[in-house]
């Protein structure tokens, strides 16, 4: 883990075309995150705290998982996106979910929450370990810590000479969120910080979304995900808007890939979760 000092900025950015970007992940991402939650024991009835909530996506999950005798509230310190979180939930017929704009390791929220839950939310935090730390005497007595990170240190291994495109963006990807200070490598760092939070040793799995066909939308994700940085590429200097070329970036992705016959992974992500003692 880096010796940040202080959060790193949200490196994606804010914004409408930001936040379709999220839901297009969580769509892209919704099997991992399932899994993820079904081997940590998230079930029916318990009262979760979803941390880094975002455009809802999670809590939505969540909230499907605890049903209605069970409750989510999910944090953000964008109040703004919650707006749109609220809005998916009433359109949804979603009740059992309430969000709070604010920073969950400050605000005053309860002790009685059976589990705490995050999805890539501790790569942007300055100590990983003191955020599972403070989140988890939120926690009853056999409580579930469970955090959903990326990690980007894993993803040059797909780098092939037949995909050329997909190398240089993986680099370029990978410098703009080391640059933003994101923990790059959080998912490897999650057992680190479950042990330094003094939390139980975590269970972790790993995987990654991936793809071949042309019929694949992971192109058009990873596009917009450029367009989400962009305009930090262009304020580090790594590359101009016209050498990126946005606009035509998912179709020279998905002929490159479709070419090589060599399939395109979407950026790792590492599981963990711990339950407290009882």
């Amino acid at each position: 883990m880096s010796n940040q000092t202080r959060d790193a900025e949200y490196t994606l950015g804010r914004g409408e075309s930001e936040t379709e970007r999220l839901i297009e992940q969580s769509q892209l991402y919704e099997d991992v995150t399932r899994r993820f939650l079904l081997r940590s024991s998230i079930t029916k009835g318990m009262k979760v705290l979803e941390v880094g909530s975002g455009a809802g996506d999670v809590a939505l999950t969540l909230a499907g998982f605890v049903g209605p005798d069970g409750a989510v509230v999910g944090v953000d310190v964008n109040a703004d996106i919650l707006e749109t979180a609220r809005t998916r939930a009433n359109d949804a017929g979603v009740e059992n979910v309430e969000f709070v704009p604010g920073d969950a390791r400050m605000l005053e929220l309860p002790n009685d929450f059976d589990a705490v839950v995050g999805r890539l939310v501790l790569l942007y935090m300055a100590s990983p370990a003191d955020a599972l730390k403070k989140l988890a005497t939120h926690l009853r007595p056999g409580g579930i810590v469970a955090f959903q990170e990326i990690d980007f240190t894993l993803y040059p291994a797909i780098v092939h000479r037949d995909t050329p495109l997909v190398n240089t963006s993986i680099e370029l990807g990978m410098t703009v969120f080391e640059r933003s200070g994101a923990h790059i490598g959080m998912g490897l760092n999650l057992y680190r910080a479950f042990v330094e939070a003094g939390l139980p040793e975590p269970t972790l799995h790993f995987e990654a979304p991936m793809g071949g066909s042309a019929a694949w939308p992971g192109y058009e994700y990873l596009a917009n995900s450029f367009r989400s940085i962009l305009p930090l590429i262009e304020a580090y200097g790594l590359a101009t808007a016209e050498e990126v070329d946005i606009d035509t970036l998912a179709e020279r992705l998905r002929a490159e890939v479709v070419a090589a016959k060599r399939p395109l992974v979407l950026p790792p992500h590492i599981t963990a979760y711990a339950s407290l003692a009882t």
